[in-house]
């Protein structure tokens, strides 16, 4: 599990000695952003598309795929359909997401191009706001599978 600053900063390290990372980024985000999502005095900092995340989920993955082992993602950033495109842009090799937000996964998944999601990644590495990154994203999410924002029922208002 890469769940702390300090495993992704040794990943190449780790992968030496892994089969397998698996990036909990629910407390990956809360320990490089010391932000406790479920503590209202600090959870407005809890930014799961900080540049800092970002760049700690790339080179975990780089240092995973350097090594021949394949990386998942858990974690609510994993369900959610506006980051799918780039977690796929950055490498990730599998996503674990709660039964309830798999339809929605698979269904962006299924309506991405992976060159695509590779150039949002490319772009998106090199941004300095945490909302330059999700406005990105999102923006791309809503190309790919614009019912998944619809208010009418079958997809989710985003």
């Amino acid at each position: 599990m890469i769940e702390i600053p300090s495993a992704a900063v040794v990943a190449e390290a780790l992968a030496k000695r892994c089969r397998f990372f698996s990036i909990g980024s629910n407390d990956l985000i809360q320990y490089s952003l010391a932000a406790d999502r479920t503590n209202n005095k600090v959870a407005h900092l809890y930014e799961p598309t900080h540049p800092a995340i970002i760049r700690l989920i790339k080179m975990t993955v780089d240092a995973a795929h350097a090594h021949n082992i394949w990386v998942g993602v858990c974690g609510e950033i994993a369900g959610d359909p506006v980051l799918v495109p780039l977690l796929l842009g950055l490498g990730v090799d599998e996503l674990s997401t709660a039964p309830p937000g798999v339809a929605q996964v698979k269904y962006m998944i299924r309506r991405l191009k992976l060159s695509e999601a590779r150039d949002l990644a490319t772009a998106v590495l090199q941004c300095e706001s945490p909302g330059e990154i999700h406005a990105r994203c999102e923006a791309m999410a809503r190309q790919a599978a614009p019912s998944l924002f619809e208010e009418n029922g079958r997809g989710t208002k985003s």
